[in-house]
């Protein structure tokens, strides 16, 4: 017998929940490996909130000191109550649209019923060959607003083809794997003062993602449909590229890390 600390993970899944996992995966692994360009259609999304001052994880913090010098200390420093939630679309080529949550409003089906409606026009000003031939895919979680009769009317109105996604999964969303906490990496340790310097500054970070990282993010995403088959619905781990992709090397804390922050409606 040896002691040993518990390993962290989004939920304790049950059979059922493992077994949803698995067929999705399989669904969407089948369906990109049937059609080559499939993962180019989808567009993915999520929501989450961005801080005036978010605290730099202990990775982040280091400082250069003589073998002689005392460790530095920092005071406990907690995220500012300054915050806005950001919805953010995108697709393996960049960011297709985005939009802040105005103050004092929730996401509720009717604000995210006019969300899918902007969206709608982002694509089509965006992404025209997708939207003349229709195959654009939208991906987003089951939260009620997002699965609310209203905006799953909507879409079956205008044939948008809806990706399944499984509950309690963000090592199978892209947003929650890659784009989030990649941005949020970039934005913890800073100040801002007001409402519009959290914009202006998330949309500057956002902007300066790579199209090729978006590119290996949906590269990945088939492999970790792959590995939620192999694991048969467990939590997995990523392999060594993965982990170094993130600017902490952190992978699974950069997921986790995450989840806390996903809005409650």
């Amino acid at each position: 017998m040896h002691r040993t600390a518990a390993k962290f993970v989004p939920r304790l899944l049950t059979d059922d929940q493992k077994q949803n996992r698995v067929e999705v995966s399989q669904e969407l692994l089948d369906r990109a490996n049937d059609d080559d360009n499939s993962l180019k259609n989808i567009i993915t999304a999520d929501e989450t909130w961005v801080y005036g001052y978010d605290v730099e994880t202990k990775v982040q913090s280091p400082q250069w000191v003589s073998k002689t010098s005392l460790r530095p200390k920092k005071s406990h420093q907690v995220r500012s109550h300054i915050k806005v939630m950001l919805t953010v679309f995108f697709d393996s080529e960049g960011v297709v649209h985005y939009e802040f949550l105005p103050q004092g409003q929730t996401v509720n089906k009717e604000y995210y019923l006019e969300v899918m409606q902007r969206l709608r026009e982002a694509v089509r000003k965006k992404r025209p060959d997708a939207w003349w031939e229709n195959r654009w895919m939208l991906q987003h979680d089951n939260v009620p607003s997002h699965s609310s009769f209203l905006v799953c009317d909507f879409l079956a109105k205008h044939t948008t083809t809806v990706l399944p996604q499984p509950p309690y999964s963000p090592d199978l969303t892209p947003a929650d794997f890659f784009l989030l906490p990649k941005l949020k990496s970039m934005l913890k340790g800073c100040r801002f003062e007001s409402i519009a310097a959290i914009k202006t500054n998330s949309l500057a970070h956002l902007r300066s993602i790579p199209k090729t990282a978006f590119q290996e993010c949906f590269r990945t995403l088939k492999k970790r449909w792959q590995r939620c088959i192999q694991s048969r619905g467990e939590y997995f781990k990523c392999d060594k590229a993965e982990q170094l992709q993130g600017k902490t090397g952190k992978f699974l804390r950069d997921i986790f890390g995450n989840f806390p922050d996903r809005p409650r409606t």
